[in-house]
């Protein structure tokens, strides 16, 4: 596929057209490590293990000059943590940006960032969790970017999470990778092709009403939560219901619901059927069992690219446009 560089031809209300791809990385590129959200607090050893993974690739690795702050619950002061992310937008000698961790925080800067020279020069923005609401806010300027690990996803030993990195490194190499996933009686098959968008579904129902709220019309939503009551989850799936969220969507990716609390009063269901019921009124294809989200096994994922999603009981696919 040829991918149209020029930002502004793009029309991002058209539906059938993908994002503008930044271009893959190679050796000899720069890596900037920043960290837009929660505090890194005794996680030196992870961040280093990130940068020895990236060198061990052949690139290079930088390392924002506000990682290690500290305000409170935050990596560093809102100016300081938007200052690092906007440095590293703007640095044309820049590559690609890896969030160190999620948490809470990126929506508070959200509003600072200024994306005109990111716009002239694309570059990947990799992470997941709360960096979701970055996702977004890419997605509407028209970018890819590539939900995966951060870095203090990594363990000392890096087989422990072996398919996980395997993904990652092909990803931002060039090399996209299809999947086939495991079945499920929950399952809704069918098929359906679309843009891929998403995140965390706290995240996504906080971007409701904000312009970082994608419209997800003839596109395949993947979604993903760590550490909600089930009756949350409902809730957040009602808001979004109510918005319209779901209205044109063209097929649903259900990646890991990890640590789900107990209620005082039992919710009655598991998670997956509480989706199917949430979702009962429409038709589009819903698959379970995507290894992405909060567990070790965090499969990287490119949103802004499009997608043909296959649903059966026994096994789903999805696979990358070429």
């Amino acid at each position: 596929m040829t991918v149209n560089t020029d930002i502004n031809a793009q029309n991002n209300t058209d539906t059938s057209l993908e994002l503008i791809q930044p271009p893959y990385l190679k050796a000899g590129d720069t890596v900037a490590i920043v960290a837009p959200s929660g505090i890194l607090k005794n996680r030196t050893d992870e961040v280093e293990h990130a940068v020895q993974l990236l060198e061990s690739w052949g690139l290079h690795a930088v390392v924002g000059k506000h990682v290690f702050s500290k305000a409170h619950h935050f990596a560093g002061t809102d100016a300081q943590r938007c200052e690092d992310l906007q440095n590293a937008m703007d640095d044309p000698k820049i590559s690609a940006i890896w969030c160190a961790r999620g948490g809470y925080g990126t929506v508070r800067i959200l509003d600072q960032l200024d994306y005109t020279r990111f716009k002239k020069h694309p570059k990947w923005l990799i992470g997941y969790s709360d960096i979701t609401a970055l996702h977004n806010q890419i997605h509407q300027q028209g970018v890819q970017s590539l939900h995966a690990l951060m870095c203090v996803s990594l363990p000392k030993d890096i087989t422990e999470i072996k398919e996980t990195v395997a993904t990652f490194k092909s990803t931002i190499f060039g090399l996209p990778v299809d999947y086939t996933l495991k079945g499920s009686n929950y399952n809704r098959e069918g098929e359906a092709s679309g843009v891929l968008v998403g995140g965390n579904l706290t995240i996504l129902h906080t971007m409701l009403g904000s312009k970082e709220s994608i419209d997800t019309s003839g596109k395949i939503l993947f979604i993903e939560e760590i550490g909600e009551y089930k009756y949350h989850v409902d809730r957040m799936l009602q808001s979004m219901k109510r918005a319209g969220y779901f209205d044109n969507l063209s097929g649903l990716v259900v990646g890991d619901m990890t640590k789900m609390r107990r209620n005082t009063t039992a919710w009655g269901t598991s998670v997956e059927q509480l989706i199917l019921d949430a979702l009962s009124e429409y038709n589009f294809p819903i698959a379970f069992q995507m290894p992405a989200g909060h567990e070790k096994d965090n499969r990287a994922l490119v949103l802004g690219k499009e997608v043909k999603l296959v649903v059966g009981k026994a096994q789903s696919t999805l696979k990358y446009s070429k």
